[in-house]
């Protein structure tokens, strides 16, 4: 028990963190192999989401390209709140807190701190956004974000708790999306050539010349 007491972590979270991580040291190597993997990968799914987001949103309402256009811009917005956090809290990640501990990836570096996570933030603040553009994409993004913040504690570099902060960070962040997007629409007023599909050139259908007049003889 003394090896779950930990200054400023909830007990219950390291010793979650110790019972999980011990079952993971436990499971076939390709299972271990693919939650090396699958937790840096997660993150490209959110890239994909967006894509799919855009291009469906491109001859839409205006309200729904720029909720499309911002929701990678509110999921960076949403990881650099969490690198903020991380500073000033300073929490130590669990694989070196907690002693001895065999974890899947190595522990990060001295000062690459645990609270939150930003892999969670990151995947918190996506699955919103795209949940604000569609709910069919939202609830794919929805589960993938809570995988990634599981694999977090499975590979071994996160407190349960440090998970949970990172998705309800992430989420609060991207909740404002719907703001954004109508102060830009406010910024961009018809015409200035910023809509997906539409160019500020010229009219799309330029009225036909008129026939030339001979002059008299």
């Amino acid at each position: 028990m003394d090896a779950v007491s930990v200054p400023d972590v909830p007990d219950v979270s390291a010793r979650w963190y110790l019972e999980v991580v011990e079952q993971a040291a436990a499971s076939a190597g390709y299972a271990q192999s693919f939650a090396a993997f699958a937790t840096e990968a997660a993150l490209g799914c959110f890239a994909v989401l967006f894509a799919v987001v855009w291009w469906r949103a491109r001859h839409g309402s205006r309200e729904a390209q720029h909720r499309a256009y911002l929701a990678p811009v509110v999921t960076v917005l949403a990881y650099l709140v969490s690198e903020g956090v991380k500073v000033a809290w300073r929490e130590d990640r669990p694989c070196r807190a907690l002693g001895e501990v065999t974890t899947i990836v190595p522990c990060p570096e001295v000062g690459d701190w645990s609270f939150p996570s930003n892999h969670a933030t990151i995947a918190g603040a996506a699955a919103v956004a795209v949940l604000w553009s569609s709910r069919a994409l939202g609830a794919s993004a929805v589960a993938a974000a809570l995988l990634t913040g599981a694999s977090r504690v499975f590979v071994g570099v996160h407190y349960p708790h440090d998970v949970v902060a990172g998705l309800l960070l992430g989420s609060a962040v991207a909740a404002l999306l719907p703001v954004l997007a109508r102060l830009t629409i406010g910024l961009a007023p018809p015409g200035s050539g910023v809509h997906v599909g539409h160019t500020a050139t010229g009219p799309a259908n330029p009225p036909p010349e008129e026939p030339e007049q001979s002059l008299p003889c």
